[in-house]
């Protein structure tokens, strides 16, 4: 049998033109292109008024934008590929203004000699090298002993001795920077976070609340809801055998 009356060639959206804003969708772009055809600016303002009302229908959430309007007529001049020529009450777009790369960021290149007092500690030692004040340096000193500890009990989960920050202290100064044998450091101990802690024991409790009612439960609903139950119970008590009387 010979295929008649077959449709023409389907309309894919892979040949259609390309969305530029589709958040609005294809209709819209449609009627923004058919407002750019119309002969009089007189036609293309009244039309153009319409459809910024409906993109502003589609999208409610651009009015809690300050001066969405004005974005709205931007967006209108993006659909029309910046070629509508209309009485905007806000000033066109440019192309360059729209499609403006930003800057790529300068990521910091710095080489950190102990990664786990991190970079703010060699800046603070820094500081306190230049301080010239004696007390206020050895109490600016013995505060970086003391995050210096901080830091290292966070990153390894372990203590540490008082002679291995005042050591490391000394090398990140170049030897500048010291502190008293009998100076103590603060003392930092590791904790886990408690809520996981707490969590855990709550749950510990419920399962065993659950296991031991659980039994409990079944029992005395057994015993005390179902008389028959307490007469087989009765029963195999005389009889433990379990023999038949004849």
């Amino acid at each position: 049998m010979a295929l008649t009356n077959l449709p023409g060639p389907f309309d894919y959206n892979s040949t259609r033109n390309k969305l530029l804003l589709s958040e609005y969708g294809r209709n819209v772009q449609n009627m923004v292109k058919y407002i750019v055809a119309l002969p009089t600016k007189e036609e293309r303002n009244k039309y153009a008024q319409v459809v910024i009302d409906l993109m502003g229908f589609l999208n409610p959430h651009l009015r809690d934008v300050a001066d969405f309007k004005h974005k709205l007529w931007d967006h209108l001049h993006i659909i029309s590929d910046f070629q509508l020529d209309v009485d905007s009450p806000y000033p066109k777009p440019s192309p360059e203004a729209i499609h403006l790369k930003p800057e790529p960021l300068k990521y910091p290149h710095q080489r950190i000699k102990y990664k786990h007092y991190g970079k703010t500690i060699e800046m603070m030692i820094e500081k306190a090298k230049a301080i010239e004040e004696p007390d206020r340096k050895r109490h600016m000193v013995q505060a970086i002993a003391n995050f210096m500890k901080m830091a290292y009990v966070q990153w390894n989960k372990d203590s540490v001795a008082d002679e291995t920050i005042l050591s490391d202290l000394y090398a990140l100064s170049g030897g500048t920077l010291k502190l008293e044998e009998n100076i103590n450091l603060n003392r930092v101990e590791f904790r886990a976070n408690p809520y996981n802690n707490n969590q855990n024991n709550n749950n510990r409790g419920r399962t065993q609340n659950n296991r031991g009612g659980s039994g409990g439960g079944g029992g005395g609903r057994t015993n005390n809801n179902n008389p028959r139950n307490n007469n087989n119970q009765n029963n195999r008590n005389r009889n433990p055998g379990g023999a038949k009387k004849y």
